[in-house]
């Protein structure tokens, strides 16, 4: 299998979407950030200098995703029709997972905007609380499901 995003010349390409036909597409990703019970303590009770953490969290990964093809080269700009995005509390870490759903009715898929969401809302915590623990983990970053397109549904 050929890789789509290099021409015949070996050059590199942003693959032509224009005969695919629209159709609903959906990604979902997800990732983890570890930390001390300090850094976790502080973002759960709303204490720390920055600002409510979680809230800023969730408003970059959407920031994340509506910016995904500025920052990765060969995306598409998309019409997104829809971005969600939830945290869940893991205090046996302790630490937090992230999860982003991006969805569009087109003609290419969503899974790097989900990708790049992830990755943007656990770096904003990071930076949030890195004051008080610079030895945080950010891991697992992964899709979780994608639905539409030619090459049908994965589920992790």
């Amino acid at each position: 299998m050929g890789l789509t995003h290099l021409d015949e010349n070996q050059r590199p390409k942003m693959v032509d979407v224009s005969d695919k036909g629209e159709t609903t597409r959906v990604a979902v990703a997800s990732g983890m950030i570890e930390m001390s019970q300090d850094a976790f303590d502080a973002i759960v009770s709303e204490k720390t200098k920055k600002g409510p953490v979680l809230q800023t969290a969730v408003i970059a990964a959407i920031m994340g995703v509506k910016k995904t093809s500025d920052l990765i080269p060969m995306c598409h700009p998309l019409v997104l029709s829809g971005i969600n995005c939830e945290v869940e509390e893991l205090p046996e870490l302790p630490g937090f997972k992230l999860f982003v759903s991006v969805k569009l009715k087109g003609q290419t898929g969503v899974e790097m905007e989900a990708l790049t969401g992830v990755s943007v809302g656990l770096l904003t915590i990071y930076d949030m609380v890195k004051a008080i623990d610079k030895g945080m983990i950010i891991r697992n970053v992964q899709l979780e499901e994608k639905s539409g397109g030619k090459n049908g549904d994965f589920r992790r």
